[in-house]
């Protein structure tokens, strides 16, 4: 099931009917994952614990400079993928371009969609779709002290 990079979406939706058929829950979650931290990695082991499966959307390197500015990402996409991939929590990585991952939710339509505790429940893309078939929301506390803005600001 797992695995070294990043999937497309046709592999991701092969391997997302063989999961429900085994009545496996998938979680979903996104982000950029620039400059992993611990932070990331206690967030996304927590993200784990509420399902089977666990799928990341990740920002391309485009949308990453449209959020972030010109500067960002610092590792390209197909680095933060395979990076992001190679940690025990993650099961599938799989990227999208637009301004939020909703068409991303669409398309994996998780039974838990997972966003840090920052934000706030209606700020969160996808959530209104996810409840609409009785799937769960959740936001997770952040590890305090952890951030790739404070990481870049020492550097």
């Amino acid at each position: 099931m797992k695995t070294p990079g990043p999937v497309s979406r046709s592999k991701l939706a092969g391997q997302l009917r063989i999961l429900r058929n085994q009545k496996k829950k998938i979680v979903f979650t996104n982000g950029v994952f620039d400059i992993l931290h611990r932070g990331h990695v206690d967030y996304l082991r927590k993200a784990k614990s509420l399902g089977d499966v666990l799928v990341v959307g990740m920002n391309t390197d485009s949308s990453v400079k449209k959020i972030k500015g010109p500067h960002r990402p610092i590792q390209n996409q197909n680095d933060r993928a395979v990076i992001l991939a190679s940690l025990k929590p993650v099961d599938f990585v799989i990227f999208f371009d637009e301004p939020t991952p909703e068409l991303l939710i669409r398309f994996v339509k998780p039974e838990v969609l997972v966003k840090g505790a920052d934000y706030k429940l209606e700020q969160i893309a996808g959530a209104d779709f996810v409840k609409s078939y009785g799937g769960k929301v959740k936001r997770i506390k952040l590890s305090s002290g952890h951030s790739t803005s404070k990481i870049l600001s020492r550097l």
